[in-house]
């Protein structure tokens, strides 16, 4: 077999299981596609060895019968997520350094179903961006490129888990999702990211940016796939005080492909000033392929959507204060050379602004501002209050028999890089106008390529599910995905 780092979870697993391939020739095909992939910056922490020692375990496991589907799978690690003894600094140089000691439940969950390792790969810092590049690596690129030939952001936060995936560095990856983290990318390079519910994957040794959004969840080659992934990432954990106490159940069983009478509906505030015509009509055509397998659309009213993006954009940087609280140089991590005389209030300043970037400088003084005695009930209790009522309109379209919820997964197509440097930095949180309303209303939400753009860049769409029922979520995906027939794959340049 040939160009065996472009297989999925799925054809990938069958191979294997039936002898045709060994995890390590898979790894060793991810691992050679790795190398020759500099340009894209995608993976910025290679563990080759401690792959190629995974793959052989793999192969022994499944020459025992006791396999998985996600057994001598080679995956991608975002940066944000804690691997033991290998570095995990979520992009920052305030973690310059910093090897745990322990392993994330969702990366244990992995290895415990037998997957490998590749390395970790590039991010926007702590999660805070849309573009990949808030990142002391540099920029991540999208495999994707502009017909006039300018390199592409591949979206961001987890913006090289999406180019790893879309380039055939790994077969699959993982990613996180505070506002859209894993749901932008996925639409910017072709590719399928879920976010689940939150509370149904653990986020213990999950370097934290927001705590009551971040989610982590599957990117993915398809929809099949994404299901495989997130059965074996999911689970109930003690050491996460929000997991859910509910049983995971084999998300794979339900891709029937059958939808026939279920209710999808078309929000009416999501149509916003300004968005391409294009993606009008891509919405449109989504629609379309939902009820012509057997689907009925109504259009539905979701009033607070107007006041999702502020409310985030308090909300997260209020928590993101809190967290990055914890560096100062004191435990672990980065800590600056001090001169004669300065005390620890010199060490907190200087470790910090050596150690953050600008957009997490940023976000860390509007959360503290918001968080401050005189600011706190104007903004940020004024936000939770917002965020009580986006959940209820979601809550009340759901009790109407809506099934799930169709929109756009981005107001564009991906975009340059380096067109952030010079905008508003507002104009780079309105990437995530479609995609923050479900993290604050804690719900699933999957991102699906449907087509290209005139300039013959991916474009994907969203749908949004009742809490807890990424099975009935992932099949509607399923249906759209094959509707949709995308198969298209970036020219390969790097």
């Amino acid at each position: 077999m040939s160009d065996l780092n472009r297989l999925t979870i799925a054809e990938a697993g069958a191979a294997l299981r039936k002898g045709e391939v060994t995890s390590l020739e898979l790894t060793d095909a991810c691992l050679a596609a790795i190398e020759g992939a500099g340009a894209l910056n995608a993976v910025v922490h290679g563990t080759p060895d401690k792959a190629r020692e995974m793959a052989r375990a793999a192969d022994a496991r499944i020459k025992s019968g006791d396999a998985t589907p996600m057994t001598g799978i080679p995956l991608g690690i975002k940066d944000v997520f804690c691997v033991k003894g290998v570095p995990s600094q979520a992009a920052s140089r305030i973690l310059d350094g910093f090897k745990p000691e322990y392993e994330s439940t969702v990366t244990q969950n992995l290895w415990d179903a037998g997957a490998v390792m590749l390395g970790k790969l590039n991010m926007d810092e702590f999660a805070m961006g849309s573009a990949n590049e808030n990142s002391c690596y540099g920029r991540a690129v999208n495999p994707w490129k502009a017909a006039d030939g300018r390199e592409l952001t591949p979206g961001g936060s987890s913006g090289g888990s999406a180019a790893a995936v879309a380039a055939d560095l790994c077969i699959a990856a993982t990613g996180t999702d505070t506002g859209g983290s894993i749901r932008q990318p996925a639409a910017f390079t072709g590719t399928v990211g879920m976010r689940p519910t939150y509370g149904r994957v653990s986020r213990w040794g999950v370097i934290a940016y927001a705590s009551s959004l971040d989610q982590a969840g599957p990117m993915t080659k398809t929809v099949r796939d994404a299901a495989i992934m997130l059965g074996a990432m999911a689970s109930v954990d003690e050491k996460d005080s929000t997991s859910a106490d509910i049983p995971v159940p084999d998300f794979e069983a339900a891709l029937t492909g059958d939808i026939r009478g279920k209710k999808i509906g078309i929000p009416r505030e999501y149509r916003v000033d300004g968005m391409p015509a294009e993606i009008d009509q891509l919405w449109q055509k989504g629609a379309d392929m939902l009820r012509d397998a057997g689907a009925e659309i109504v259009d539905i009213s979701l009033p607070h959507t107007k006041y999702a993006l502020p409310a985030y954009y308090v909300i997260a940087p209020a928590e993101a204060s809190s967290n990055l609280a914890r560096y100062d140089g004191v435990r672990y991590g980065r800590r600056a050379k001090l001169g004669q005389g300065d005390g620890i209030t010199e060490m907190y300043e200087k470790t910090r602004a050596e150690g953050f970037g600008p957009e997490v400088q940023r976000r860390i003084m509007i959360g503290t501002y918001v968080l401050s005695a005189g600011f706190y009930d104007a903004y940020y209790n004024r936000a939770r209050k917002v965020r009580a009522l986006i959940k209820r309109d979601f809550d009340e379209a759901y009790a109407q028999g809506i099934d799930s919820i169709l929109a756009p997964a981005t107001p564009s197509a991906a975009f340059p890089l380096g067109a952030m440097d010079q905008a508003d930095p507002v104009q780079m949180y309105l990437n995530d106008v479609f995609t923050v309303t479900l993290n604050l209303a804690g719900l699933p939400g999957i991102s699906v390529p449907v087509g290209l753009d005139k300039q013959g860049l991916p474009l994907g769409l969203q749908l949004i599910g009742r809490a807890f029922e990424e099975g009935e979520l992932l099949n509607q995906a399923l249906v759209l995905e094959q509707a949709a027939g995308f198969v298209a794959k970036p020219e390969r340049w790097w």
